[in-house]
């Protein structure tokens, strides 16, 4: 395209470009944790049972801990790029470029599981209406390449829910928060609905057995915990993209800490409703289980197709905050010259265009390849393991940074904050190193390559990584010195 080729971004077209508010700001947070993973979860965490409640709220604490560190990182260095900013400021380019390129990895790898779990719920409203109308709706099993081959409508349906909000985003970033806003308001229906009603419906029943797996409750949690850390990602986006936030050294925190409890509410609720409302084994088979959990609530079919529906509206919501994730890391980047300078160019519209449609497309990819002999959950929960892998390490720097910050910013003065803060970014960081460890898939069933392609898989990636970090290795530019903490706006 050749709005692609304009001259690379400037302080003032930067600042042109702030036009998210703190609702949009805070719209963009709930947006981007809320898309499909936490409609889908249930699903993935059916073979562990109940005891997926726990994980979820371990999970819940462990979001909460990365919210609060990156809120106040941000007062400190409110750079665009977030986690990839704060490794690069505290250990130098060859770490940043790292952490920039596992976070691009994962915004693009991210969109492909959301916009998988995404199908699921389209799949499911089609063939509804197709049964309704007394049709077959076989066709949608059509494969290339015979039995094992290429599942065609689900990688149909999952381009068109990418290339949409790829074009939303090359509009523009100020349509971008519209749409972000609106769709948060939507996507809160199912959720609010299964908090507040579903309650009513619970069997203390659908609780026992707790822990349908082989494994220890421990073990069972832990490996619970890596599926869940999927329905949060998202808690940092409003740091990664403080260059589009109008005052972020104020509005980047408030909308973090904001989006993220008013998220972890109806996560827990939520899913407690879930789980009380549908066995287990039911939720195993569903491949929309709050749709599932809807109509067991009032015994008919149209509440499902309801939340099926706000569940779409939800994916594209998360689908579109993503998209400008995918370009916003990689442009910050390549302004640092880790990234090359294509990812750094705007379009006539403020946009990193060539850094949307790189990104869509490595996504339209992995979809394509994901569902190459493979359906459902195997290819969903592999895309959300090396999602979590993938983020997992730029939240696990961010970390040791504030935990090699406020070390060194250790004055009596700030006794009390240095506390607090050191404890927030210790817990932050054991959760990380927790997430990467049981990112793998689980069973019996499974081959070894099936168990820990999501670590093949994220290998892969980071290693088409290091000629790019060869070719920039000259250009980089040196991080900008860390602001003393007595300058922080508190």
């Amino acid at each position: 395209m050749s709005d692609t080729t304009s001259a690379p971004a400037t302080p003032d077209q930067q600042e042109d470009t702030r036009t998210l508010r703190l609702p949009q700001a805070t719209a963009l947070i709930v947006g981007s944790i809320i898309g499909v993973g936490i409609f889908n979860l249930p699903g993935s965490l059916a073979a562990y049972g109940p005891i997926s409640i726990f994980a979820m709220a371990l999970t819940t604490v462990g979001a909460l801990a990365l919210a609060y560190m990156f809120a106040a990182m941000s007062r400190r260095l409110p750079a665009d790029g977030g986690p990839y900013a704060y490794a690069r400021a505290a250990f130098g380019n060859p770490t940043g470029f790292a952490n920039a390129w596992s976070y691009w990895i994962t915004a693009w790898a991210g969109n492909a599981a959301i916009v998988v779990g995404w199908v699921f719920y389209v799949q499911y409203v089609i063939e509804g209406w197709i049964k309704a109308q007394n049709g077959d709706a076989g066709w949608l099993g059509t494969t290339i390449g015979g039995e094992n081959g290429l599942l065609i409508w689900p990688v149909i349906f999952a381009l068109v829910g990418l290339w949409l909000p790829a074009a939303v985003n090359l509009i523009g970033v100020e349509s971008m928060g519209a749409v972000q806003l609106w769709t948060s308001v939507i996507k809160f229906i199912p959720l609010a609905l299964m908090s507040t009603i579903g309650l009513f419906a619970i069997k203390t029943a659908n609780f026992s057995p707790m822990n349908l797996s082989n494994d220890s409750n421990a073990t069972a949690i832990l490996g619970a915990m890596a599926l869940c850390l999927f329905s949060y990602l998202g808690v940092e986006t409003a740091a990664v993209a403080a260059a589009k936030v109008r005052n972020p050294d104020v509005n980047v925190p408030k909308s973090t800490i904001y989006g993220t409890l008013a998220t972890a509410a109806v996560y827990l609720l939520s899913l407690i409703a879930v789980f009380g409302t549908v066995p287990s084994a039911v939720l195993g088979d569903s491949a929309a289980p709050y749709s599932t959990a809807a109509d067991a609530m009032t015994g008919g079919t149209w509440a499902g197709w309801v939340v099926a529906a706000c569940v779409i509206v939800s994916g594209f919501g998360a689908l579109n905050g993503w998209t400008m994730i995918c370009a916003e890391m990689p442009l910050a980047a390549a302004q640092d010259g880790l990234f090359p300078a294509a990812f750094g160019r705007l379009s006539a519209r403020g946009v990193p265009a060539f850094g949307i449609i790189a990104s869509t497309f490595l996504a339209s990819v992995a979809v394509v390849f994901a569902n190459w002999g493979q359906g459902g959950y195997d290819v969903f929960n592999t895309l959300v393991y090396m999602s979590g892998i993938t983020a997992a390490i730029p939240y696990a720097f961010s970390a040791a940074a504030q935990i090699k910050w406020r070390l060194a910013d250790n004055k009596p003065v700030h006794t009390p904050r240095l506390a607090r803060d050191l404890i927030v970014a210790l817990v932050a960081l054991v959760f990380s190193i927790l997430f990467i460890i049981y990112s793998r898939n689980t069973g019996n069933d499974k081959s070894w390559f099936e168990i820990w392609s999501p670590f093949i898989m994220a290998g892969a990636a980071f290693l088409i990584g290091i000629p790019v970090y060869l070719a920039q290795k000259s250009r980089m530019t040196q991080p900008e010195p860390v602001p003393p903490y007595e300058t922080v706006t508190r």
